[in-house]
């Protein structure tokens, strides 16, 4: 432990910034071979749509038990057991033949990617502590480019026809070994006082329309992750790779725009650029549902990335200044709201198409853009 503390804010914001890379890279590997998962199993979207269901489950079902997990533990010890668990169970979904045991796996997934999420968000917050500049929101920059390096190296394994077991039981592997060796950078806290709270932390009134933000970007980004390459290949017909360079697209959009975010809070502030957000999520999936061809789609998407980068980063950060709550517990209930959205909504998508189509599940979610746009108004400049 000793050495722990010994760590300059450096190497701690480096050893922060792996582990989000971790969790993005290893997530966007699993996104990026969705649909060759729905080939390989025969599914239609409705049924593609249940079984992506069984991730969300297994996360929701597990976020109040990480919550308690971490008042008693350091939040480096549940971020370390949460890295191997979620690549482990990534090395499983290599491993899937039949629909039931990706149900269970996916499960499993959703759990320990749960313990590795709370908690790298949990040592981001004691990384800024050690900062009088904002570094928070670097950190979600280097999750998307992660995200965008998983998408991209999916590509490539789609590209040369490398089978699922290849692809992701060598990026598990790879994973489990950076996050042993990194844990050392991790940031060490001692455990709160434990205190009696209800099983969820919801927002209070006052907090309620950045849960409603957070809630609707995340739904966003997530239909995105999931959906945006089955929607190339569904709705524009431009082949398995063309779909697949689609979500690489929507990654690099997300990830630039995560990057630049600082420097654009600066010019615009931080409600000018909520509003920017949610006008680019709603143009960008409105375009790509009316033009369903692959230039005008690709542009849409574009458009969604930047809208959804820097969205969750700045409603956290204001969430961490309430006068009635600590940061962390700020945060932990616009995320249980936020998280809703995020896995909720997009098995959705899959009943919508079956039920209508894929350019009418779009143009339903596009509508959450202009939510965004609606609820920024309600925030009192800061």
């Amino acid at each position: 432990m000793t050495e722990v503390r010994n760590r300059s804010p450096r190497e701690l914001r480096i050893g922060c910034a792996v582990f989000f890379f971790i969790s993005g890279f290893g997530y966007s590997s699993w996104a990026s071979r969705i649909p060759s998962v729905q080939q390989h199993l025969n599914l239609s979207e409705a049924q593609l749509g249940t079984l992506l269901f069984a991730l969300p489950i297994g996360l929701m079902l597990t976020l109040p038990v990480t919550g308690r997990l971490l008042s008693h533990y350091a939040s480096r010890t549940i971020m370390m057991t949460g890295a191997l668990l979620f690549n482990i169970v990534l090395f499983f979904l290599g491993l899937g033949t039949e629909v039931w045991q990706f149900y269970i796996i996916l499960f499993a997934f959703g759990a320990a990617r749960n313990l590795l999420n709370l908690s790298v968000n949990a040592q981001s917050v004691g990384v800024q502590s050690l900062y009088t500049k904002s570094v928070i929101t670097t950190f979600h920059g280097i999750w998307s480019l992660a995200g965008f390096a998983g998408a991209a190296v999916g590509y490539l394994m789609v590209r040369f026809n490398i089978g699922l077991f290849y692809h992701l039981g060598a990026v598990s592997i790879l994973l489990c070994i950076t996050s042993l060796y990194f844990y050392s950078y991790s940031f060490y806290e001692k455990p709160k006082p434990v205190e009696r709270k209800p099983f969820l932390i919801l927002p209070d009134r006052y907090m309620l329309k950045f849960a409603i933000i957070s809630f609707a970007c995340m739904a966003c980004e997530n239909t995105m992750y999931d959906w945006s390459a089955i929607y190339f290949d569904k709705a524009i017909h431009a082949g398995q790779s063309a779909s697949t360079a689609a979500f690489v697209v929507y990654m690099v959009a997300m990830t630039t725009g995560r990057f630049v975010g600082d420097k654009l809070v600066v010019l615009t502030g931080i409600k000018n650029l909520l509003n920017y957000s949610g006008w680019f999520i709603f143009c960008g999936l409105t375009l790509a549902v009316a033009l369903p061809y692959p230039v005008t789609a690709g542009l849409g998407f574009i458009l969604v990335g930047l809208g959804v980068s820097c969205v969750v980063p700045l409603v956290f950060s204001i969430a961490g200044k309430s006068a009635k709550l600590s940061s962390g517990a700020a945060i932990a209930s616009i995320s249980t709201i936020g998280y809703f959205g995020f896995l909720l909504v997009p098995p959705v998508i899959g009943y919508m198409a079956q039920a209508f189509s894929m350019r009418w599940s779009f143009g339903l979610i596009a509508l959450l853009g202009g939510l965004i746009v609606l609820t920024v108004r309600k925030i009192e400049e800061e």
